[in-house]
């Protein structure tokens, strides 16, 4: 009897041993679950975000290279990123530079977003050395305003100061020295910055600013110091900045001239000098060398039905930034269309109208296509700043796998 319950055991795990067997192998013959890619629907989850009218889903990134093992897929970020990534530059101005960053994540893309405002060394006003301010405004706000004038220096050329002593290798002084005479003494044409005759005001403005490339004119107060010596200043520059090659053909100075540092009355004065020195925004936010660095994923908009006539026309005035276009299919038929995709800022009122707008039109964010604005203060081009935000993280990079080593 008990051979009997063996057999019927043994003969039991047999056909669910096949079974299972059978079973896995008709899940992998599926044709919606194919062996070495993704299904449509998880493709869609892993690549895109999906902006419904009460918000959006699928907003998470898959990182883990293993996520889709089971599927034959890998999802190794270095591979991909090696494989895919590329830069495509859109539009190039002065200070302004807007390019496509492809096939990358969204942590690096951020990566670069903070170093170019935190960590790209610049040159700005760090010590403000008043001899007389008269003016309304008073020493510590006109040493704050001086401080965030955008000075035009590659900071490339210069070396960070630390506890050395400022010389030319590290320091860029400026000298101010404005005055508003009264009006029974004042001669001459007027002021540029007075706005008319008789004015009893002028504006002293950051082109004011006379660089000094041999250095400081204050002098130091010393006891005992021997009136025959040469009197030592604030700065020990062993040669004037505008002998060296690199500032012969570019002069330093602010990057706008039309910057308001202060208003001066009638007998009121300002006598300073300012020392710029190299820094990282990371310290103070004078040295940032960007106004706005920022990224956004690209829109992309699909018509899901076709959309004729009065709704064609009701979705093209809906819509803030003119992203649809209509145009005429025939037989007095209007059809709408997708003209700029690339304007859509996902505000997603033209599905806003009701669940038929949504079923027409799906709203969808390009998980690893970011479109990266960086708008420079005037310091260095738009271009130059990224490159030498790869630098950067080029070499936390190498830090990283040192220490790991």
């Amino acid at each position: 009897m008990s051979s009997d319950n063996e057999d019927t055991t043994s003969s039991s795990e047999s056909e669910q041993s096949d079974s299972g067997r059978d079973t896995l192998e008709f899940i992998e013959k599926l044709s919606d679950v194919p062996m070495g890619k993704l299904p449509t629907h998880v493709d869609f989850q892993r690549t895109r975000v999906d902006c419904r009218a009460d918000a959006p889903v699928h907003t998470d990134t898959f990182q883990y290279s293993g996520a889709y093992a089971s599927m034959g897929v890998d999802n190794s970020l270095l591979d991909n990123f090696s494989n895919n990534f590329r830069v495509e530059v859109i539009r190039l101005e002065k200070d302004e530079m807007e390019f496509d960053m492809i096939g990358i994540d969204p942590a690096i893309a951020n990566a670069f977003r903070r170093i170019l405002i935190a960590e790209v060394p610049t040159m700005a006003i760090e010590k403000v050395l008043i001899a007389n301010n008269t003016s309304v405004i008073q020493d510590e706000v006109l040493s704050h305003r001086l401080g965030l004038i955008p000075i035009k220096a590659d900071p490339r050329l210069f070396a960070f100061t630390e506890n050395d002593t400022a010389n030319e290798t590290n320091t860029i002084v400026f000298g101010l020295k404005v005055s508003c005479e009264k009006q029974a003494k004042r001669k001459g044409p007027k002021r540029e910055g007075q706005e008319q005759e008789g004015q009893t005001r002028i504006t002293v403005k950051s082109k004011d600013l006379v660089w000094l490339p041999n250095g400081s004119k204050f002098t130091l107060d010393s006891e005992g110091s021997n009136s025959s010596s040469k009197s030592k200043t604030y700065t020990s520059f062993s040669c004037s900045q505008d002998s060296l090659p690199e500032f012969s053909s570019n002069p330093i100075g602010p990057t706008d001239g039309d910057i308001t540092i202060a208003r001066l009355g009638p007998g009121q004065e300002i006598e300073l000098e300012a020392h710029a020195v190299k820094g990282i925004g990371k310290t103070h936010a004078k040295w940032s060398p960007v106004a706005p660095a920022w990224y956004r994923m690209l829109p992309e908009v699909i018509l899901l039905k076709d959309i004729e006539d009065q709704m064609a026309e009701k979705l093209v005035a809906t819509c803030p930034v003119k992203v649809f276009d209509i145009e005429d299919i025939g037989n007095g038929k209007k059809r709408a269309t997708v003209a700029r995709p690339r304007k859509c800022t996902l505000c997603r009122e033209c599905i806003r109208e009701g669940k038929g707008w949504e079923d027409s039109l799906s709203l969808r964010r390009v998980k690893d296509h970011f479109i990266f604005t960086i708008e420079s203060t005037g310091v260095l081009p738009p271009e130059v700043l990224f490159t030498e935000a790869v630098k950067i993280l080029l070499d936390k990079c190498d830090r990283a796998i040192n220490d790991l080593c």
